[in-house]
């Protein structure tokens, strides 16, 4: 009898323990600053969200601390971006067969995909940079959670009509702002091939100077070679990015200035992260509205 309470008195205890860990609350951990941003918003305090990566962090070279993994290993559900964009973590979430990962970019048609050479996955990563990609991305968090805590759909659903609502007001903000560019302006020159969703969807040609990754250098030709196309477009500007090195770009314009021609450093633009928690640039509304700003009035 002494055996049985002691036992029982156990599993209560651990129980307990669990409970007021958890809150009571699906423990949900997310890799980049935007998937962290978005299921803030549909799990709102239904959820404990644990994001592994913050500001400035470029998720191309990211790889797991001995507390990400144990972050990995208690969560209920991992949300990650897929198409090879963390690299450095495939191996732990292959290892993490057993718990719930979800690979955002999966419930997207691949067909519509931008190809990329520099990925395993074949494709560009870059998914958040279409705003009606991440709409479909938001309605996967909500499927996923709502399945996760059934008695908590409605709740979920009310916070994606919400959220469904900010991101087609910033689509109509982001097309207003850029109508003021001409096409002919409409050039974007950047470290790296992080923004070409964002060129496609909104009719920008994209040259980043690193490709694709941000895990290959650029070389002096490289340098070159983009100094002489942006001498013969006349770009008027170009940009470095908050979770890249800023000496390329520099670099850039150096060699630009070389040639007895002029181009400005047109500010910094949020690509593969966020910026800090608590500002406006800190959500994916506020990062994605500031970037189109900072771009057109930088090439005007």
């Amino acid at each position: 009898m002494k055996k049985i309470v002691f036992t029982t008195l156990l599993v209560l205890t651990l129980v307990s323990c669990k409970s007021e860990k958890n809150n009571g609350k699906l423990n949900v951990v997310t890799t980049t600053t935007m998937i962290t941003d978005l299921v803030k918003n549909i799990g709102d305090t239904l959820v404990n969200v644990q994001g592994l990566m913050g500001s400035g962090v470029d998720p191309h070279l990211y790889k797991a601390s001995e507390g990400d993994v144990t972050k990995l290993t208690n969560a209920d559900v991992i949300f990650y971006n897929g198409l090879h964009l963390e690299g450095k973590l495939v191996e732990v979430f292959e290892k993490m067969k057993n718990k719930k990962t979800i690979a955002v970019s999966d419930v997207l048609d691949k067909n519509t995909l931008i190809g990329s050479e520099y990925f395993a996955s074949n494709y560009d990563p870059h998914i958040w940079f279409d705003i009606d990609y991440w709409k479909q991305v938001t309605n996967y968090v909500v499927e996923t959670l709502s399945t996760s805590i059934p008695e908590r759909k409605s709740s979920f659903e009310a916070n994606r009509e919400a959220y469904l609502k900010k991101l087609d007001a910033l689509k109509s903000k982001v097309e207003s702002k850029i109508a003021e560019l001409p096409k002919d302006q409409r050039i974007l020159v950047t470290a790296h091939d992080a923004f070409n969703y964002f060129g496609k969807a909104f009719d920008f040609e994209v040259v980043g100077l690193q490709g694709l990754s941000t895990a290959t250098e650029a070389g002096v030709q490289d340098v070159q070679k983009l100094s002489a196309y942006i001498i013969t477009h006349n770009i008027k500007a170009i940009f470095v990015e908050s979770s890249v090195p800023k000496r390329t770009i520099e670099a850039l314009q150096a060699s630009v200035k070389s040639k007895g021609h002029n181009v400005t450093i047109g500010g910094t633009l949020y690509s593969d992260a966020l910026g800090d928690s608590g500002t406006v640039e800190g959500t994916y509304v506020g990062m994605f509205e500031y970037n189109v700003n900072t771009i057109v009035n930088a090439l005007k």
